[in-house]
């Protein structure tokens, strides 16, 4: 992916990795285009930053999806760059006797539907052009889970199987994928002790070493996956996988 000369859709870019990656993008001569659902912070963050549009969009409406989709092919018809990132997570405790599948069912909707209709919307704009890149946000996670995170760690493992097959059946058409692995970040996804947790990495930090790999074409498989979160990735093949799993997930 080259990183100038781009129109660039960002789903979920207003806050968190989104909102770093669309700065981040936009600082560097790109179009960039933001979605989501709160229309205040998009125009606050397009006022931010002249030149950056935003647009209003529900994964959950398909109407909402259908009208982007009509803006987009007639106001940015170059679209060459889709970052699907719009994503949430919430705790959930199978065991409590209480649980029920609303939240589950939530994250299943945005993280995996939403990726896959916000796929199926705009890829065929990107197969018109001469170079083009498809990323979805998954997570680390998607390889050894943090088990009070049950079916948000899982629908990061859907979208990691998926890319894997959506990479094999484009690998003739000049549509690029990319799977972007996030680890433990300070935004408010999972809340607000999340963005200020000292253990968590500073989110421009991370857009800024996962710009590094695109520069360097450092994304084997297509993974942009951080060198701190390799043992993760690979925990079952070396062995680790119970040790690592019990350090996450204590008894």
């Amino acid at each position: 992916m080259n990183l100038t000369g781009n129109t660039i859709l960002i789903t979920g870019g207003s806050r968190g990795i989104g909102r770093a990656l669309a700065e981040a993008l936009h600082d560097r001569g790109n179009q960039v285009i933001i979605t989501g659902r709160d229309a205040a912070a998009l125009e606050a963050l397009c006022t931010q930053h002249p030149g950056m549009t935003g647009l209003p969009l529900d994964l959950r409406d398909h109407a909402s999806l259908t009208q982007l989709a009509n803006r987009v092919r007639i106001q940015f018809p170059s679209l060459n760059v889709l970052i699907a990132n719009a994503g949430i997570s919430r705790p959930e405790n199978l065991a409590s006797g209480q649980w029920n599948s609303h939240d589950a069912e939530a994250i299943i909707d945005t993280n995996i539907l939403g990726v896959l209709r916000t796929v199926a919307t705009f890829l065929p704009l990107l197969t018109q052009q001469r170079h083009a890149t498809l990323m979805a946000t998954s997570s680390a996670l998607a390889f050894l889970p943090l088990a009070s995170f049950p079916t948000y760690c899982a629908s990061k493992a859907f979208l990691h199987s998926w890319l894997v097959s959506l990479r094999h059946q484009l690998r003739h058409l000049p549509v690029e994928v990319l799977e972007l692995s996030p680890p433990y970040v300070q935004t408010a996804l999972t809340g607000a002790a999340q963005a200020s947790d000292p253990r968590a990495m500073p989110v421009e930090e991370y857009v800024q070493q996962v710009l590094q790999k695109l520069e360097r074409g450092d994304h084997p498989r297509g993974e942009l996956l951080l060198d701190r979160d390799q043992p993760r990735r690979w925990a079952e093949r070396d062995g680790q996988y119970d040790a690592l799993f019990a350090l996450m997930n204590p008894a």
